[in-house]
């Protein structure tokens, strides 16, 4: 288990200098609606050998989640501010035990609407990357497949249901995987309940690959306009892999569409590329060799 945040930082008010606090001390009001109501927004962002390697694509969406929340998002360079004093206060990253990747360091920015009456405000935290983390990425994950209840497509014209938003709500994500695990696997990929579309995992994206012999391989994920949270990881994966040449396509994906997959993935900031192991129960296919090119697409590591 991680032992907690490292390191705070406040932004009070949002678009305000950043000031560094003591994570161990009490910060939010108890009728504040981020703890009352769930109503914020929020990023998570991986720090590897100090660097924020996908900072930009964050922000972006940070800032497209506060449009349509009606919150504001922390500038860009109040953002920045806040993550250099989170790291220079935070202790030595966490490292790897099967690919030495660097120092590693797990960053969450969120923004709360604040008490009734009052003003919208922003924290950050910096932690060191906890050991089940790094076990998920060497062992995968196995999961079990769930309906959604309905079809998020059909949100995308009611902006009052926040489709595509990040918010601090992620009471129905952790009771399916509670769910999940009391059922005998490690995670959830969530389907339509209609024709069991493939739709996106409790904390990250879906990406499969599909191989031929001689041919670069062909990567598929859901498709992104079809209410689902767009995946940072999942973008920089696919934009690296077009640079190489290799193919990419965006869905439908059903179930046995990752049954036959030669690799599946769960994509997310800090987790990075975690191997999917057995979809119900049934085995599926996995590549350590792609799943470390995943990673070096994810870190820039792979050559142009």
């Amino acid at each position: 288990m991680s032992s907690g945040p490292g390191a705070a930082v406040l932004l009070s008010p949002v678009t305000g200098p950043p000031r560094p606090v003591d994570p161990r001390e009490p910060m939010v009001r108890l009728e504040d609606q981020a703890l009352t109501r769930g109503d914020g927004i929020f990023e998570t962002l991986h720090v590897l050998d100090g660097t924020a390697y996908k900072f930009d694509a964050h922000h972006a969406r940070l800032a497209a989640s506060a449009r349509t929340a009606d919150l504001p998002a922390p500038p860009q360079d109040v953002c920045r501010a806040a993550l250099a004093l989170g790291l220079d206060a935070a202790g030595p990253g966490s490292h790897d035990p099967s690919r030495d990747l660097g120092a590693e360091h797990s960053v969450k920015l969120s923004v709360s609407r604040g008490v009734p009456g009052g003003e919208p405000w922003a924290w950050l935290t910096v932690s060191p990357v906890p050991p089940q983390t790094f076990e998920a990425r060497q062992d995968g994950v196995s999961v079990l497949l769930l309906e959604r209840g309905h079809d998020p497509a059909e949100d995308s014209g009611m902006p009052w249901l926040l489709p595509g938003v990040k918010t601090l709500s992620y009471a129905v994500n952790m009771a399916a995987v509670r769910h999940a695990r009391a059922n005998g696997a490690q995670d959830v990929v969530f389907t339509t309940s209609t024709d069991r579309r493939i739709l996106e995992g409790a904390t990250s994206s879906v990406v499969c690959a599909r191989t031929s012999p001689g041919q670069p391989p062909t990567l598929v994920t859901p498709e992104p306009s079809r209410g689902i949270l767009p995946g940072t990881s999942q973008a920089r994966i696919f934009d690296a892999a077009r640079r190489h040449g290799w193919g990419v396509d965006y869905g439908p994906l059903h179930p046995r569409d990752l049954l036959e997959a030669d690799a599946v993935w769960l994509t997310s900031s800090v987790r990075l590329a975690v191997p999917v192991t057995r979809v119900d129960g049934h085995p599926v296919c996995s590549d350590p060799a792609l799943t470390r090119t995943l990673t070096d697409f994810l870190l820039g590591r792979a050559g142009s």
